[in-house]
C-alpha cells in the first residue's frame, strides 16, 4: 500500500470542510429565522446610522489588502514566512492607528513596537520551534 500526499492542494482540505459546515449552518439559520431576519430592517438602519463607518470600512479594506498581499509578497521568498511577516507589521500598525483616538507620539511609539515585535515573535515561533510554514 502506497500513500501519497498532494502538497499542492492538501492544505485546502480543512478550510473547505469548515467552509461547507459554516455554509450549512448559515443556511439553517436563514431558514429557521427568516421571518425575524425579514423584519429587522429598522434595526439595521439604526445600527448603520450611528456606527463608526471610517473604522468599520477601514478595517474591512485593511483586512482584504492584508490577505490579498500575503501570498504574492511571500512568493518573493518561498517557504520563509516573510509574506506573513512583511504584511503583518504594517497591518498591525495601520489597524492600531485606525482605532487610536489621539495620534500622539506617546501612543504611536508603543504601537510601532507592538507592530514589529508581535508579528516577528509569531513568525519566529511558527518558523523555528513549531516548524510550520507561513505564506
Amino acid at each position: 500500500m502506497n500513500i501519497t500526499i498532494d502538497f499542492e492542494t492538501s492544505h485546502l482540505v480543512f478550510p473547505t470542510v469548515i467552509g461547507v459546515i459554516l455554509a450549512i449552518l448559515g443556511l439553517a439559520i436563514l431558514v429557521r429565522d427568516r421571518r425575524r431576519i425579514a423584519a429587522a430592517g429598522s434595526y439595521w438602519r439604526e445600527t448603520l446610522g450611528w456606527m463608526d463607518k471610517k473604522r468599520f470600512f477601514g478595517t474591512l479594506v485593511l483586512t482584504l489588502i492584508y490577505f490579498s498581499l500575503m501570498v504574492p509578497v511571500g512568493n518573493f521568498w518561498p517557504n520563509t514566512g516573510y509574506g506573513f511577516l512583511f504584511c503583518s507589521v504594517p497591518f498591525v500598525f495601520l489597524s492600531g492607528l485606525l482605532f487610536m483616538h489621539d495620534w500622539t507620539l506617546r501612543g504611536i511609539i508603543p504601537l510601532a513596537i507592538v507592530a514589529v515585535v508581535g508579528p516577528t515573535f509569531v513568525w519566529w515561533l511558527f518558523t523555528y520551534p513549531l516548524f510550520l510554514t507561513l505564506p
